[in-house]
């Protein structure tokens, strides 16, 4: 009885094991929002990590969050280094790609509470309406982020974060 009852639980993890396998392996996370400015507006606050506490929807999280910046003060090399509570633990940020009013690449790379890296792109485009801003992340996920993603999707966890943060970088670049 007890052999069948662990073989029947062998077989359960087994499948479990290679269903989580079988999930996608890359994700996509990405919102807009237009923004009533020149693009060189919302671009100047992006591409300063300065400039993030005043629109970045994880500052709040934690005021007593410790920041360190290296390399330029702006634009490509510049670094952004945090590390907080449980709600944003650790990671580091680097501009990699930068084109002026138009494009901004950041390699994300997550290092408390678990290890990802991930590719951050901000867009900026004009429109009728003033720029369209677009955030982009994405990335690809071990057999721990699958296995993470069956359970909670990424675009759910980090897309309101996204639209929050997008809303607050509208705001303030009508200043």
């Amino acid at each position: 009885m007890f052999k069948r009852i662990l073989i029947g639980i062998t077989v359960i993890v087994l499948a479990f094991a290679a269903f989580v396998a079988s999930r996608p392996s890359t994700y996509r996370v990405e919102r807009s929002v237009v923004v009533e400015a020149p693009a060189a507006k919302p671009y100047a606050r992006v591409v300063d990590f300065h400039r993030w506490e005043g629109w970045s929807p994880w500052a709040k999280l934690d005021p007593a969050m410790k920041l360190d910046f290296a390399g330029p003060e702006s634009g490509v090399g510049a670094t952004y280094h945090w590390k907080g509570n449980d709600k944003v633990g650790e990671g580091r940020m680097t501009i990699t790609g930068a084109v002026p009013d138009q494009r901004i690449e950041v390699k994300l790379e997550f290092l408390k509470p678990w290890e990802q890296t991930s590719l951050t792109v901000f867009t900026f485009a004009p429109d009728p309406g003033g720029t369209k801003v677009t955030w982009s992340m994405s990335g690809e996920h071990d057999f721990v982020g699958k296995l993470f993603a069956v359970f909670m999707d990424m675009d759910g966890m980090v897309g309101p974060d996204f639209e929050k943060g997008l809303a607050a970088l509208k705001e303030r670049s009508r200043e």
